[in-house]
């Protein structure tokens, strides 16, 4: 996975996400599917920041791994 098409996974989820909250107005938006999208994007800019990171130190970016959530959460704090 590249850069890009992270960017184009983030850009899916985004919209998704915007689509759910607005469809709240005319029904109950699905609270669990739009927690679960941020949780992903936030695996995403996550992985966006270590290939950076990577390229950055002279490292292979391909090298960076997708985290899981909780791990991505520590991170935030």
């Amino acid at each position: 996975m590249n850069d890009d098409s992270i960017l184009k996974h983030v850009a899916t989820l985004v919209e998704e996400e915007q689509r759910l909250r607005a469809q709240g107005a005319k029904a109950q938006p699905d609270a669990e599917r739009i927690r679960h999208i941020g949780e992903q994007l936030d695996q995403c800019w996550d992985l966006l920041r270590q290939r950076r990171a990577k390229r950055e130190f002279g490292e292979d970016p391909a090298g960076a791994h997708v985290r899981d959530v909780d791990t991505v959460r520590k991170y935030e704090g």
